[in-house]
């Protein structure tokens, strides 16, 4: 099985890549963007068949590794 994960800064919390990012799509002339939030994607391949099983391990990464829960939130997708 594959774990993708998306972990993204949570609202409110300030984005000064997205920001740069935002700026510099706008000096490029796509004036049309509102805002830009940048966050990272992690896949990982499990030994497991075991839906259920594999989403709760890697939410413990999730929990204890991968995201840091104070300011970023995080979602999981199993394929």
């Amino acid at each position: 099985m594959t774990a993708v994960v998306n972990v993204f800064l949570k609202e409110g919390v300030l984005d000064p890549q997205g920001k740069a990012a935002h700026h510099a799509l706008d000096s490029l002339g796509f004036a049309g963007v509102e805002d830009v939030r940048i966050g990272k994607q992690i896949v990982i391949k499990l030994n497991t068949d075991d839906k259920a099983k594999a989403e709760a391990e890697v939410k413990e990464m999730c929990e204890t590794l991968l995201a840091n829960t104070v300011i970023e939130d995080y979602t999981i997708e199993i394929n």
